[in-house]
């Protein structure tokens, strides 16, 4: 009995253009050279014949086009432009234009998305726990936009219709949010206008980190991943998935830590139209801080299971070199894009 290939099927051998193990395996080195980094492992020894063992998404999309790399967002922490106010309070002031843009998310594919700030996720914002906050949004697009923020703030800066000009920012127009940054912990902001899975899908979101007072155990590096999905043909249902927005892309290019060097995560769930997304890390176990509002762990693993919204903290450090997998553990999610390597190196 012949097996039916899904629309899927179809994207992840044209889209991606799958190629054979050998090609992978001298893409991959060739591309390792010129990065002076360990070659992804082409897993050919795995290819009995019938397909297996063959890597998909290698591939390079046009970064500079799109006008943001997932290598730059993994580390880019926006604090703001800061002052004191006179009771000793620190303000944070922020500046955020909602623009329509094309993003190629696959070699070959593009997406009319909707971004903050010409990127996919919009900047992530951080800041301290009682930090003022002013964030003025600008509607560059040709629909009515918002930002909601997770968090304590008044009904006014919710973000939603019908709680206050802020909730229904028309095109051309602006509104300023402003609030106290709190409670502590690791969330998000994304666009509230109806449909709001739309709105989502189409690249509305972003992290919104708020630091304790105290600060937190100091670790080095801190990294910020935003686990989601892209409808390209708008149906509802998703056919590539991302950490950053670029499917495969931290497979090519990955993430370089030392043995024995403390790394910390903010991981964040966004995915539209699958109820849930998931974190693998090969090899090795985290300690996980949901939401991050607490400085203790609930639970030491290897997996962590997220709705939509859903986001943590991970704290993890490496005891040996070499080339380290973490994925969804959805392989459906882990082959059409939610893929990646760390390279542990001495």
């Amino acid at each position: 009995m012949n097996k039916q290939l899904t629309r899927r099927d179809f994207l992840k051998l044209g889209a991606l253009g799958v190629i054979s193990a050998a090609g992978a395996t001298a893409l991959s080195h060739e591309k390792a050279k010129k990065n002076n980094r360990t070659p992804v492992p082409s897993m050919q020894a795995m290819d009995h014949g019938h397909g297996e063992g063959v890597i998909p998404g290698v591939g390079e999309v046009d970064h500079e086009k799109n006008g943001f790399n997932p290598g730059d967002i993994l580390t880019d922490f926006d604090y703001g432009q800061t002052s004191t106010l006179p009771g000793g309070q620190t303000l944070r002031e922020y500046e955020i234009t909602v623009i329509n843009k094309n993003i190629e998310v696959v070699p070959g594919i593009e997406y009319p998305a909707w971004t903050y700030n010409g990127r996919i996720p919009g900047p992530t914002i951080r800041c301290t726990e009682g930090d003022l906050i002013r964030i003025k949004l600008i509607n560059g697009s040709n629909h009515p936009h918002s930002m909601h923020f997770h968090g304590f703030h008044p009904g006014m800066m919710d973000g939603v219709p019908g709680t206050g000009p802020g909730g229904y920012v028309e095109p051309g127009e602006s509104f300023t949010y402003e609030f106290e940054a709190e409670p502590f912990g690791m969330h998000l902001y994304h666009c509230h206008v109806f449909p709001l899975a739309r709105h989502i899908a189409k690249g509305l979101y972003g992290a919104f980190i708020v630091d304790p007072k105290q600060g937190r155990p100091q670790t080095d590096p801190e990294m910020i991943m935003v686990m989601s999905g892209f409808d390209v043909d708008f149906d509802d249902v998703n056919d590539f998935y991302a950490v950053n927005a670029i499917p495969f892309y931290y497979q090519n290019h990955p993430i370089q830590v030392k043995v024995g060097e403390s790394v910390r995560i903010y991981l964040l769930n966004i995915l539209e139209f699958d109820l849930l997304n998931s974190f693998h890390l090969h090899a090795n176990f985290f300690h996980y801080y949901p939401t991050g509002t607490s400085l203790v762990s609930s639970e030491f693993t290897d997996t962590v299971i997220l709705g939509q919204a859903q986001r943590g903290i991970l704290e993890f450090t490496y005891k040996y070199p070499g080339m380290y997998m973490f994925h969804a553990h959805v392989t459906e999610f882990a082959e059409l894009g939610w893929n990646g390597m760390f390279e542990v190196i001495e």
